[in-house]
Parts: C-alpha cells; sequence; structure tokens
C-alpha cells in the first residue's frame, strides 16, 4: 500500500471515528439512549369535530339572479312647442300622481283663446240676428206680405252663422286643450329623474329626448330566468299556493318579499330558460331600479336527513362523508339533494342520529382513529 492510499485509510477513520462521537453525545441521556416520543405507543387518533345528522322539513328552493324593473316608465315631452317658464320638482324626488312637474309660456295660447272667444260672441250675434228675420219672414209669409223666397233665404243664413258659431267654438275647445299642455302633470307615482333641460330652455312637440322621465318603484317588479327543467315544479306551486319569492341585494341581509305573478308563455330554445316575473310591493323602495338581485323561489317543504355542508367532500368519484363510529372514521358516499343555508339536504348514504366528522379532513382516511374534540361555544350577543 502506497503512502497516498495509507493517508487516506486513515483520514477516513479518523472521520469515522468523529462521527459516532457526535451522534453517542446527542442522543446519550444519562448514559442511555433517548426514546422518541410516543415510542412504543400505537398511533394517536386524528382530531376532529363532529355533528350529528338530522331529520327535519327543509324547503325545496329555486335560487337564480334577477334584476329589479320598473313596471311603468314614463318619458316626459311637451305637447306644445313654448319656453319653460317654471319646473317645480327636484331632481330624484318622489312624484305623486297628477302633481304639476313644468309648467310652459302660455301668453301666446291664451291670446289666441281672447281671439277665438270673440269670434264666439260674433257668431252669437249674427245667429241671433238671422233667427230673427227667419221669425219676422214667417209671419210675413203667413200673411201673404212677402215672397218664401225672402223666408228660405234668412233660415239659410241663420244655418250659416250656426255652422260658423259650432266652427268657432270647436277652435276655442282646441286652443284651451293647448293651454293645458302648457302644464306638464305626472301621470304616474314613482321617481323622476333629473331634468335634462331648465327654466327659459325652448321646448318643442317634436323634442326626441325627454325633458325628464318617471319610473315607477311600488310595486315593481323582479324579473329571472329559471331553467325549463324546474317549470313543472314551479306551476304545480304556484296552483298549489305554497310558492313564495325572497329577492336579496347584495350587502344588505334582509330580504324584501314577493309573488310570482307571471311565467312566460315560451322557453328560449336557445338556452333553455323561461323568464319568471315577480311582484314586489317595495313599499319602502328597498328594491331600486335596475339592481341586480338573488332570488330564491320556495316552492315547498319537505323532510329530508341534513348534515353541515362542511362535512360533504367531494372526490372524482363524487359526494361523500365521513361517518363515525365506534371511534373510527368510515367514508360513505352521499347523494346531496340541495343546500340550505349552512346545512346539506341528503337524498342517501346517512340516516338520522348518526355522527358526521366536520373538520379535521386533511388527515382523515377511511378507517382512521378520531379523537372528538368539545365544539368552541358560540360568543353570546353583545359579550
Amino acid at each position: 500500500m502506497t503512502k497516498r492510499k495509507l493517508g487516506i485509510v486513515s483520514t477516513g477513520a479518523i472521520a469515522l471515528v468523529a462521527i459516532i462521537l457526535a451522534v453517542h453525545w446527542f442522543t446519550r441521556t444519562d448514559g442511555a439512549v433517548a426514546q422518541a416520543p410516543g415510542a412504543g405507543q400505537g398511533p394517536r387518533g386524528v382530531s376532529i369535530l363532529v355533528a350529528t345528522a338530522e331529520k327535519k322539513k327543509t324547503p325545496v328552493k329555486v335560487e337564480a339572479l334577477g334584476t329589479v324593473t320598473p313596471m311603468a316608465s314614463v318619458a316626459i315631452k311637451p305637447r306644445v312647442d313654448s319656453e319653460i317658464a317654471t319646473i317645480e320638482f327636484a331632481d330624484g324626488a318622489k312624484v305623486r300622481e297628477g302633481d304639476v312637474l313644468i309648467t310652459l309660456d302660455k301668453r301666446a295660447i291664451e291670446a289666441q283663446i281672447q281671439a277665438a272667444e270673440g269670434l264666439v260672441a260674433r257668431d252669437q250675434a249674427q245667429l241671433e240676428g238671422a233667427q230673427r228675420d227667419v221669425r219676422r219672414y214667417t209671419e210675413l209669409v203667413e200673411k201673404n206680405a212677402t215672397p218664401v223666397t225672402n223666408l228660405d233665404n234668412a233660415k239659410t243664413q241663420a244655418a250659416v252663422f250656426s255652422a260658423a258659431k259650432l266652427a268657432d267654438e270647436g277652435t276655442l275647445a282646441n286652443l284651451k286643450v293647448q293651454l293645458s299642455y302648457t302644464s306638464l302633470r305626472a301621470p304616474i307615482t314613482g321617481r323622476i329623474s333629473a331634468a335634462a333641460l331648465k327654466v327659459g330652455n325652448f321646448v318643442r312637440s317634436a323634442d326626441l329626448a325627454p325633458i325628464a322621465t318617471i319610473i315607477q318603484t311600488a310595486p315593481i317588479y323582479v324579473t329571472f330566468s329559471v331553467p325549463q327543467g324546474t317549470l313543472p315544479n314551479i306551476r304545480k306551486a304556484l296552483a298549489a299556493e305554497t310558492a313564495t319569492i325572497e329577492a336579496r341585494v347584495p350587502g344588505e341581509a334582509r330580504p324584501a318579499q314577493g309573488a310570482v305573478t307571471m311565467i312566460e308563455n315560451t322557453v328560449d330554445p336557445g338556452t333553455g330558460m323561461v323568464l319568471v316575473r315577480a311582484t314586489m310591493p317595495n313599499t319602502d323602495e328597498f328594491l331600486w331600479p335596475g339592481t341586480l338581485v338573488t332570488t330564491q323561489l320556495t316552492l315547498r317543504e319537505e323532510e329530508a336527513v341534513t348534515v353541515p355542508s362542511a362535512a360533504v367532500q367531494v372526490s372524482q368519484a363524487g359526494s361523500f362523508v365521513f361517518v363515525i363510529k365506534d371511534g373510527k372514521a368510515a367514508v360513505r358516499p352521499v347523494k346531496v339533494a340541495r343546500v340550505i343555508g349552512t346545512d346539506a339536504a341528503l337524498e342517501s348514504g346517512v340516516e338520522a342520529g348518526e355522527t358526521i366528522a366536520t373538520d379535521g379532513f386533511l388527515q382523515l382516511t377511511d378507517g382512521a382513529r378520531v379523537n372528538i374534540r368539545p365544539a368552541r361555544a358560540e360568543p353570546k350577543p353583545g359579550a
């Protein structure tokens, strides 16, 4: 053996001795090797929380996204050409049917009415004169004091003046209608938009853009679409008068209540969806037109075994839960019928009274031993 090989062997031996001494130093405890925690004991159980499956009545619901739509929307436009004299409403205010919203300059129409009234008065005077001639010529004809032609001419003149009076009275009535158009009134009760024009602007009946728009807010519609497969159940619930509907606004805890009042008469062949409309009283204007809401249509109540939604796990084979029995966990396939809040209603897989794991799923396996820890007490309100 060469000196070089001898040196390598010596160095390796020294390193090996050093490793052995180090291991001995760190593992000894009072001259004995330290035992690992839990050595010689069985496997520890998985710490979990549990709940008991319950059988109770649960609502059968259909959830969908809906839109708040007004029942009526009226554009306020002028029917005569004139200048805006006053605006009687505040932008965005609530107005009632019959309220005066806008007044237009009516002086020109009032002058035309005065002229028309003068024409009617002239026609009345001329008619009265012609009627007197008819009476006089009638007496003279009876006495053979004048030709019948004069009587016929007097009757014709009276008829002409009567027709002229009717025509002028019609013109007067039309002008009075035009005068009423100078006061724009609210045709419905609702919320009015901001005024697009202000005092002094000239408006025409041919203008396309409205001065303002009124939207009816109470009652109001909530419109949503549901799959065609739910249509038979919805129609049965409506016939049995068991259907109720709630609409929830994002960020609001309380729902708005209403009733389904219309199902569209056709299913959209492109999407397989059918339009449903609910009427909401909305007396407090809780629902605002155009808002996107979540609707919950409750059809009926059915008894079902329920477990917390957190207990239901999903795998490639489908949904399952861990049933706890004799301190061990067992995988149980389940079929979820519907989810109601924090509970899941099951069609099959679990019986009422069985214990279900609701926590600790990362370490939980089929047949694993478990340690059930007590649930944390919920804090009392105001504590």
